[in-house]
Formats: C-alpha cells, sequence, structure tokens
C-alpha cells in the first residue's frame, strides 16, 4: 500500500513543468559517479544523513518537499513508503519512473527511459520437453553467449538502470554459468528473479547456493495439481514431483515464491486444485500464465481458451483471490480490466500483481499499463538476441553488435509497442486499452501483426471467429455454445 500510494504522490506532485526541469536537473551525477537523483531517493529513505554538497543538498531538499506535499494529497503513510525505497532494487525502478517523468512527463502508460525488468533466456539448454515451450528447449544453442559476455551485458544493463532480471530459458539452473552471472546482477544491486521447471531445486544444497547468490523470487511452474497431468504437459515422468519439492525447499529457506500454471484447456477445470496445492506448500503468489501459440505451442493451438472460457477464469481467479491466503495474479493483462468491473473500480490488477482497496491502484495501473512488451521489460535471447518479450519472438537487434541503450530507445519496433493509439480492431477503442492494451504476443502470434486485436478478450470475438474457422478448431455447434457463453458473460459486464 505504502508503494501504490507513492506513485500517486508521483503523479500528483511532478506532473507539471517546473518538477520536470527539477528533476531533469537530478539526473546529472556527483562526483562519486552516482546520480544526484538516486543520492535525494536515499535521503528522503533516511538512507543518508552524513555531509552533502550544497547542490545535491537543496535538490533532496526540494524532491523531498514534492514528495511529502504528494503524500499529504493522497494520505499516505510516509513510513510505509520509506520502508520500501530502502530496499535498493525498489529504489531503482522508482529512479526509473522518476527519469520517465523527467524526459516524457507523466505519460499513461508511463514511459520509460529503459526496462524495470529484462527476461533473460538464460540458455536453450533444458531437461524437460514441454509441449507448449516458446523456445523449443532441448539442447544449447551454438551461438549462445560465452561466460564474458553475459558479464558485460549484466554490466551494461546495470548501466542502463534497469531494475530487475529475471532468468529464464530453457533451464537457467542446470547452466553452469548461472549462479556467477547471478550473483554479478544482485552484487549490482538489481533484484534477480528466476523463473524455472523447479526440478534443479530438489536438490537443497544447490537451493542454498542459488540464495547465497543473491537470488530472491523464484516462480515453479506446476501446471496441474495431478502429477500424471503435469508429466505429460512437461514431458518427463517424475517431474511434478521433484517441482513440488523444489518449490517446497525454496518457501523453506525464505525466498519470495510463486508457482506459475499455464492456462490451457487441460487445466481450466482444476483451478481450485492448483490453488489448493499452491497454499499447500506456501507460495505467496499463483501466477497464471497466457497460453500463446509460438515455439512449440503452435504445435498444440487446439488447447488455447477461447475468449468465453478465458473470461469465465479470469472472473474466477478474481473471485479466489478475495478468499484465498495467497496474491492471485495473471500475465493475461484483460485481468486489469476484469478485476476493475467485477470490484466496481475499488481494485485492479495490473500484469503479474495484484492492488486491491487502495486509493493509489488507479495511479499505479496507469503506470503499468498492461501489456509491457518492449515497454516496461524486453526479452533476452541465449546469443545476445533482444526482442519485446519472451513470447514475442522478433529481433530488435545483437546485444553482441549494438548498445543496449541504442536498441531500447531507436528501435521501431519497440516505439510502435509504446504509441497504444496505434493499436487496431476493438483493442484500439477499448476504453480500458491503457490498463489492458491486449496481448500484443498473442496478436502477433494470430494476425501477424503487432499491434493487432488480441483475438483472446471477449470484445474481439469476431477476431476470434474468423481465426478458429481458418484454422477449423471449432465446429458449428461448439461456436454456437460459446457464442452463447459470451452474450452472457458481456451482458453481465455491461
Amino acid at each position: 500500500m505504502g508503494l501504490t500510494k507513492f506513485f500517486a504522490a508521483l503523479q500528483l506532485a511532478l506532473g507539471n513543468y517546473a518538477s520536470r526541469l527539477v528533476l531533469k536537473s537530478m539526473l546529472r551525477k556527483t562526483p562519486d559517479g552516482r546520480p544526484l537523483l538516486d543520492r535525494a531517493l536515499a535521503r528522503y529513505a533516511d538512507l543518508e544523513k552524513g555531509p552533502m554538497q550544497l547542490t545535491c543538498r537543496m535538490h533532496s531538499f526540494i524532491l523531498e518537499l514534492l514528495l511529502k506535499l504528494g503524500m499529504l494529497i493522497v494520505k499516505g503513510n510516509e513510513e510505509e513508503a520509506k520502508e520500501v525505497l530502502r530496499d535498493p532494487p525498489v529504489r531503482r525502478g522508482i529512479e526509473l519512473v522518476l527519469r520517465g517523468i523527467a524526459e516524457y512527463g507523466i505519460t499513461v502508460p508511463q514511459e520509460m527511459p529503459a526496462p524495470f525488468l529484462i527476461v533473460w533466456n538464460f540458455t536453450n539448454m533444458c531437461n524437460l520437453k514441454c509441449l507448449h515451450c516458446y523456445q523449443r528447449a532441448d539442447s544449447p544453442l551454438p551461438d549462445e553467449l560465452t561466460l564474458a559476455e553475459k558479464l558485460r551485458v549484466v554490466r551494461e544493463l546495470d548501466r542502463a538502470g534497469v531494475a530487475s532480471i529475471a532468468f529464464s530459458g530453457g533451464e537457467p539452473l542446470i547452466h553452469p554459468h548461472f549462479l556467477r552471472v547471478a550473483k554479478e546482477a544482485a552484487d549490482r544491486g538489481i533484484y534477480v528473479a528466476v523463473a524455472t521447471n523447479g526440478t534443479a531445486l530438489a536438490n537443497m544444497d544447490y537451493v542454498k547456493k542459488i540464495k547465497e547468490a543473491g537470488v530472491r523470487y523464484l516462480e515453479v511452474s506446476i501446471d496441474s495439481s495431478r502429477p500424471e497431468a503435469h508429466d505429460w504437459f512437461r514431458g518427463v515422468k517424475g517431474a511434478w514431483r521433484l517441482s513440488v519439492k523444489g518449490l517446497r525447499n525454496a518457501v523453506e529457506l525464505g525466498f519470495s515464491t510463486a508457482m506459475a500454471t499455464t492456462l490451457t484447456k487441460m487445466n481450466i477445470d482444476e483451478i481450485g486444485g492448483i490453488l489448493d496445492l499452491a497454499e499447500d506448500i506456501g507460495v505467496q503468489r499463483a501466477v497464471f500464465f497466457n497460453f500463446v501459440p509460438t515455439g512449440r505451442g503452435k504445435d498444440i493451438v487446439d488447447m488455447d481458451l477461447d475468449p468465453a472460457e478465458r473470461e469465465e477464469v479470469l472472473r474466477r481467479l478474481f473471485k479466489e483471490n478475495s478468499r484465498r491466503n495467497l496474491m492471485i495474479v495473471s500475465t493475461a493483462p484483460q485481468y486489469g480490466r476484469v478485476s476493475l468491473q467485477l470490484s466496481g473500480g475499488k481494485e485492479v490488477s495490473p500484469t503479474h500483481f495484484y492492488v486491491g482497496g487502495d486509493p493509489g491502484l488507479e495511479a499505479l495501473a496507469d503506470f503499468v499499463g498492461g501489456c509491457g512488451a518492449g515497454r516496461i521489460y524486453a526479452g533476452l535471447q541465449p546469443n545476445g538476441d533482444l526482442i519485446p518479450c519472451v513470447f514475442l519472438p522478433i529481433k530488435v537487434g545483437s546485444l553482441r553488435e549494438s548498445g543496449f541503450w541504442d536498441l531500447w530507445t531507436k528501435s521501431p519496433l519497440l516505439l510502435k509497442l509504446r504509441d497504444r493509439s496505434q493499436l487496431k480492431g476493438f483493442c484500439g477503442k477499448c476504453p480500458y486499452k491503457y490498463i489492458c492494451g491486449g496481448c500484443r504476443a498473442r496478436a502477433y502470434a494470430y494476425t501477424g501483426d503487432v499491434m493487432g486485436p488480441d483475438p483472446g478478450c471477449i470484445y474481439n470475438i469476431k477476431v476470434w471467429r474468423e481465426i478458429v474457422e481458418k484454422m477449423g478448431l471449432v465446429k458449428p455447434e461448439l461456436e454456437i455454445q460459446v457464442a452463447r457463453k459470451l452474450e452472457a458473460l458481456l451482458a453481465s459486464t455491461e
């Protein structure tokens, strides 16, 4: 709550030309190489109380005055906000927001000078053979980055101000470079997360090494509460047992933890069982991933949910969130719209996290803005190719050939993804496009256009029908059933 009200305070206090001028002047560096902004935020959080240069002290005073005014207006608790700001990665993220405001003003969604998050497909090697794998992971690619190149990439992301790196794959935990590179990122104050199949975490000694390296967040994929169903989907017998054990080990050692589930027709009817398992393990959050037909996922496109099924599941997740002892979120950007509608505007779930009953939630939703592909996060391939999202494998450029900063700030594709006015279909005129925007990866996978309509949304039912008819995925009698479901859902939404 302290952080969401802090975001609201930022909008109120800094959304004017004079404040932007102050912020711009604070982007300069002090003699010790730190930006004035970093020192000012640290001082606001009561982390720096020693002597400061006159210029730095003056800027710190002005920023503190503006923030105090904003927090007073939104009736925020300054101590809560300061406590959150004492965490270096959070401070890095706030600095990104402030830099974005200084350079672009208050925008909806908020434009950023660098991404909050880089999802790094660390390697193509994997010990499972998942049916939906976006990477078609199996063996390492011949052109994967060397250890020296990986460490250079971390340094480059650090200089750009990236707040968090999430290592994914393939399976990052089985690569010999992982611990060294993760430690490099953590030592630089970057928040280190890992998205893993969890099998390597069954070894408690290794989990302890991961902790020592500075990893703070572990997200383990478990796609069913039934071991046999999960093992079938993941392609290896016994995977469920190892993954569950690994997640229990992570909880025991005090990591921030999540259980991740990709929603398909296989598990749509066992939401309750999946959430029961998550609660039993003791994770803090359950993350339900949107299925995107890319990589091996193209081969099982018939397992995707239709718009009525997706809408029903998202509504079920929102209701479960209010009664479960864990946070329930979804990467489907429509979840933000669903949560606002069902709560009468009192609650929202921007992609990947949830906020309930907080006056700052509207400001936070505006900052996050739903789908963040190429806007607040980007993907990095094992060979150093930069892509907008791991589910949107369109090469923007190579970090072997170009600097990250140049690619991030100048890529025509990334600039397009940041402009919601270019969205097409109903996504372009939807009243919720600034907190949702549709999944750009799904739009591309189904229509071939990154700015096209997301066919998984109930408001794009016509697009979905055209696609499934062309692909021959739905029989006429089934389509009638789907249409009736949609009519009822749309009537209850209006």
